[in-house]
């Protein structure tokens, strides 16, 4: 059962008990990310995720890393677009201790002048690997094209310029204005119960801050088209369609349609592409959904003198699915599929703590095991069949990354 309370400063802590396992994942969700971010700023989200490991007033990064592995426990963080997250995972027995450091680097980060320039190089080190990623790279193009200036087509990891511009004060204004009380979420899963929470009061209870106004821009959805010639082996294209926002009325329909045309090995485009045609080795879909917008994106890799040859592929199959629809056995096992990949998600404390974290942050609520099965089960054919209708028409963004012009 999913506990759900919010502190006195508004910070909210959601905490579910698996009294059946022996470790606990805490997360530390925060509700920025690059889209926040302005142009002068970008990746800014990011390098203050990565300072967080770089010491606070009575820790080295050192004693940060060996407070973990001296326990046998994880730590990590991530920066999305619009979120960024802190998270451990510990045996039970070790939960007050990871909390303790978890909150020590949340508010007690000193950013020092010395522990900032190394992290540039390792920050510059990551953008080169990305950039000498095509897989990579052509999503980030994609939203490039997708998204023209908004704060959405900016790079999570910002740019040599951006990152080279950081400075401690820069880190500690944008850490001000965006990590508030009531944009923070505690998410926890494990083997602790409600007396836990009194240990999360006592540590994140004292934190103040105004309540954010967010002045959040909608994107308009571009159709347009973006080449970068890189002397790769492959070819790498990525189309991108309008998709559906967080929450949105049709967002079960538009998940079991990805999933028939691009989400499994018995998808169309995998037996198309792949199986029948060997075009590409890589070939799949997925739906990103954000707090007011999303998007629907193919990717796909082959030699650089089949490009044509995939795009077209992957055109024809759109469609037919359009023309013809799915089977019903496509359907039915699509279902089983995703209530399968549900439930096996949930297995892990990792796995629970991040979906009542996200859920919590982005949505404000929570759907039960059942409710969500119901929901899958609850997708027609003619639900399918109409947002295939309204999300794969000719208005699509197409990102390239190839050896040839």
């Amino acid at each position: 059962m999913i506990h759900r309370t919010t502190l006195p400063n508004g910070l909210r802590v959601v905490l579910e008990n698996i009294p059946t396992v022996r470790s606990v994942a805490i997360g530390v969700w925060i509700g920025t990310g690059s889209r926040f971010e302005t142009t002068e700023l970008n990746g800014v989200s990011h390098f203050l995720e990565h300072m967080l490991f770089k010491g606070t007033k009575t820790r080295t990064a050192r004693d940060i890393a060996e407070a973990f592995d001296s326990i046998g426990g994880q730590v990590n963080a991530f920066t999305s677009k619009e979120y960024t997250c802190y998270y451990a995972k510990v045996l039970d027995t070790h939960a007050d201790k990871a909390l303790d450091v978890l909150s020590d680097m949340f508010f007690n980060s000193t950013f020092a002048e010395e522990e900032i320039e190394k992290e540039k190089q390792v920050v510059f080190e990551e953008i080169k690997m990305v950039d000498d990623t095509p897989d990579d790279i052509v999503h980030d193009l994609l939203s490039e094209a997708s998204y023209g200036d908004h704060p959405l087509a900016l790079p999570i990891l910002g740019t040599d310029k951006t990152v080279g511009s950081f400075t401690q004060q820069s880190l500690f204004d944008y850490q001000k204005e965006t990590y508030s009380p009531d944009t923070v979420v505690i998410s926890i899963a494990g083997n602790v119960d409600e007396s836990f929470l009194k240990q999360v009061e006592s540590l994140f209870g004292h934190f103040q801050g105004p309540k954010k106004q967010r002045n959040v821009q909608q994107p308009q959805f571009l159709p347009t088209r973006i080449h970068r010639k890189k002397e790769t082996e492959q070819a790498h294209v990525c189309l991108g369609f309008e998709g559906l926002q967080v929450g949105h009325v049709d967002m079960f329909s538009l998940i079991v349609l990805n999933n028939m045309l691009g989400g499994s090995m018995s998808s169309r485009l995998f037996q198309e592409v792949r199986e029948e045609r060997g075009l590409a080795y890589s070939i799949f879909s997925y739906h990103t959904a954000y707090e007011d917008s999303g998007s629907v994106t193919i990717y796909g890799g082959t030699g650089a003198n089949r490009l044509e040859e995939l795009v077209s592929t992957i055109e024809k199959t759109l469609a037919t699915v359009k023309e013809t629809g799915f089977t019903d056995k496509e359907l039915m096992n699509c279902k089983e599929q995703l209530k399968g990949n549900l439930m096996l998600g949930l297995e892990s404390t990792n796995g629970r703590m991040s979906r009542n974290g996200k859920n919590e942050l982005v949505l404000g609520r929570h759907r039960t095991l059942d409710e969500l099965v119901q929901q899958i089960d609850a997708v027609t054919m003619a639900d399918v069949s109409r947002i295939a209708h309204q999300v794969f028409t000719d208005q699509y963004a197409v990102s390239i990354v190839s050896p040839k012009e």
